[in-house]
């Protein structure tokens, strides 16, 4: 018995690589954190560090699984909480920025994530609610006074077949296209479905796929640059090829243009470990990939992105990316876990090396306390971080000059 016991340990040993998923070798290994419990963040004693000048407090607890939040008529903000397969609007009905109350717009759905108005104005009697499912977008006539949506329509389905499953939906800037990012299926892999690893441009009137941006691995937040009207989006790098390789990007999104993978990451390197098809002569170089605006590193696994507005906040800040390191989940050293200012000019050029804008979603031991996902940025010096772990959405206030 004692030596059937120790064969099979020995077996499991050997072979564990085909019986373990990722996540869990690297559980057992020690190389993922080892997220404990969400401590009880009391709000007299908030572990976030942010420059001098900006507060932090809770907007609204008690919302697992949060990730897209943004505004909409009829209430100050929405959110998707992906794992509850819900849609929610939050309300303030004090106006002491302190969310009051939560209702369920939608729920029993597959993964909600990304969510879309097709109308801002309350005065309007019916809008369109865009949302994005891990399997379709669908369109909903919503009732900007009741919360109600109502007649469900898909507008196009998607793969939905393992894989990345967040799907996030974003207006183009010509207001007649909807941006669909669909991740892959895989680490790294050709990919049998073409719609995987790109942003999909959709005629929002026909619902049909007009064009798409490839070879991006998995793109999960986008938005646009104010100024200039680019598209400019996330992306997360493949794992497997160490603690600092390959490097996480920014993209600036452009129909039918591919980004390199699986065979090229960053600054048009090629991936040789994957691919070692080496009598292609040079197949990372520009025009075939474009390379990534903006390198991050490795296994930061950036996630929202927005852009500093010039009213109410300090000048040094105006037309900076912040951007949402969501944190690792298979490095030897744990990396992330914070939100990141990138100093740029009007045009989106750096003008410097990106800064910690906030920190302590995990502590020197550690501990994770959350993982930020989302950004939502207004005039006046007000942001929203949406947290999926700690089930929260923090206020940070541009307090003083």
């Amino acid at each position: 018995m004692r030596v059937t016991v120790a064969l099979i340990i020995v077996i499991f040993a050997l072979l564990g690589g085909l019986f373990f998923t990722p996540s869990v070798q690297d559980f057992l290994s020690g190389a993922a954190p080892l997220f404990q419990p969400t401590p009880d963040l009391s709000e007299d004693d908030l572990p976030f560090s942010l420059p001098k000048g900006f507060a932090a407090r809770i907007y609204a607890r008690d919302l697992p699984g949060v990730r897209v939040i943004t505004h909409g008529p009829g209430a100050p903000m929405y959110a998707t909480q992906t794992s509850e397969g819900k849609v929610v609007v939050l309300f303030d009905e004090d106006s002491d920025g302190v969310s009051d109350r939560t209702d369920v717009v939608l729920e029993n759905l597959q993964r909600p994530h990304g969510i879309l108005f097709g109308c801002i104005d309350i005065e309007q009697e019916v809008c369109t609610l865009y949302v994005a499912e891990e399997h379709r977008v669908s369109t909903y006539d919503f009732d900007p006074e009741t919360h109600i949506a109502s007649n469900r329509q898909t507008l196009l389905d998607l793969p939905a077949d393992g894989g990345h499953n967040t799907r996030t939906i974003m207006l183009h800037p010509n207001n007649e296209q909807l941006l669909v990012s669909v991740g892959s299926s895989c680490n790294v892999c050709e990919e049998e479905d073409e719609r995987r690893a790109s942003v999909l441009f959709v005629d929002l009137k026909t619902g049909e796929i007009e064009s798409r941006a490839t070879g991006l691995r998995n793109t999960v937040f986008m938005t646009t640059h104010y100024v200039t009207g680019d598209v400019w989006g996330t992306d997360m790098g493949r794992d497997r090829l160490g603690d600092d390789l390959p490097p996480d990007e920014i993209n600036i999104i452009e129909p039918d243009k591919n980004y390199g993978w699986p065979i090229c990451y960053g600054k048009n390197i090629h991936d040789t470990e994957y691919d070692q098809n080496t009598y292609v002569r040079a197949p990372c170089t520009e025009p075939l990939v474009s390379p990534s605006r903006i390198d991050i590193p490795a296994h930061s696994a950036p996630l929202g992105i927005a852009f500093v507005p010039e009213e109410g906040w300090p000048e040094e800040y105006w037309y900076d990316a912040l951007v949402a390191y969501h944190g690792s989940w298979n490095r030897s050293v744990a990396t992330g876990y914070k939100v990141v200012r990138f100093p740029l000019d009007a045009e989106g050029n750096s003008t410097g090396e990106p800064v910690d804008f906030l920190t302590g979603f995990m502590n020197e031991e550690g501990l994770i306390y959350g993982r930020p996902v989302d950004i939502l940025l207004e005039p006046g010096g007000t942001m929203y971080v949406s947290d999926d772990r700690a089930g929260t959405i923090l206020r940070i206030s541009h307090t003083e000059e």
